[in-house]
């Protein structure tokens, strides 16, 4: 495995592997590495010959008072993790070579897809997201990037950007790996102190009674009122709990896919989550 900080290093490998006929995945990550992450790259790995994994702690995706400073980064230990997975290339450029001085562009994808939910709760992160995964896209030119399901909103994001500027990617969703006891894998996770993480289990568990009360015929309005007390009960500060469609994240639309998304706090922890939802 190569560890490639420096655009024109990194355009060197790749001429390398477009002239030898061998197609690249991207896996882009905020580093923090746990198995929900390699779960994206061994999935890139069956898609592609070549694989490169990203690390950036995008600064343009935190709003002011959010944990930029202090989000987690170990890249030793990610470095170790993804060179034992034998992937190619770790792309782990300094903000500058992203951001260089006299950037001016922002990438932004327009509609509920991008203004309702964590578009509401968080306003100009999906703008962050958006052109950082742009840049990336134009930098490693992959022909297929890995994404979690656990960001579905991102996901579905990422996806409308990448047909909107024809970029050519397939962008594919993986599905969100948990602990034994239902947690989402999470970077974020190592925030939770014992209590916490004990009570965070409410989070999924609430998800899923709603889902299965919704598939039952239930009423979503009570079901999702019943996943709000129960997450209340266990000291979580709700943002939302929202049935959307899961593709518009509009209004949900009987015998059209839906997704039940939530994002809340336990202590200073925001996690998100959610889970497809028959809606018949």
């Amino acid at each position: 495995m190569q560890i490639i900080r420096r655009l024109e290093a990194l355009r060197a490998m790749l001429t390398e592997y477009s002239l030898a006929g061998e197609p690249v995945a991207l896996v882009p990550t905020m580093g923090a590495l746990h198995a929900g992450h390699m779960a994206l790259v061994d999935a890139a790995r069956r898609r592609a010959a070549r694989v490169v994994v990203s690390i950036f702690v995008n600064p343009m995706q935190f709003a002011p008072g959010e944990d930029l400073a202090r989000y987690p980064r170990r890249e030793a230990a990610d470095a170790q993790m993804l060179s034992d997975a034998g992937i190619d290339i770790l792309w782990a450029p300094p903000v500058e070579e992203i951001y260089p001085a006299g950037f001016a562009t922002s990438v932004s994808v327009a509609g509920p897809i991008s203004s309702v939910l964590d578009g509401a709760h968080r306003p100009g992160h999906f703008d962050g997201v958006a052109t950082v995964v742009a840049k990336l896209f134009a930098q490693v030119r992959p022909q297929v990037a890995m994404f979690g399901e656990k960001d579905f909103q991102q996901l579905a994001v990422v996806r409308r950007m990448a047909i909107d500027l024809d970029t050519g990617v397939e962008v594919v969703g993986v599905p969100t790996q948990r602990d034994d006891d239902g947690l989402a894998l999470s970077s974020r996770n190592i925030y939770l102190d014992t209590d916490e993480r004990a009570r965070a289990v409410a989070l999924p568990r609430a998800l899923g009674e709603a889902a299965r009360g919704i598939a039952r015929g239930d009423d979503p309005a009570t079901a999702i009122a019943t996943a709000q007390a129960m997450l209340t009960r266990a000291g979580f500060a709700i943002d939302y709990v929202a049935l959307v469609d899961a593709d518009s994240f509009g209004d949900p639309v009987r015998g059209r896919p839906a997704r039940l998304l939530a994002a809340a706090r336990i202590g200073t922890t925001r996690l998100i989550d959610n889970i497809a939802v028959p809606f018949d």
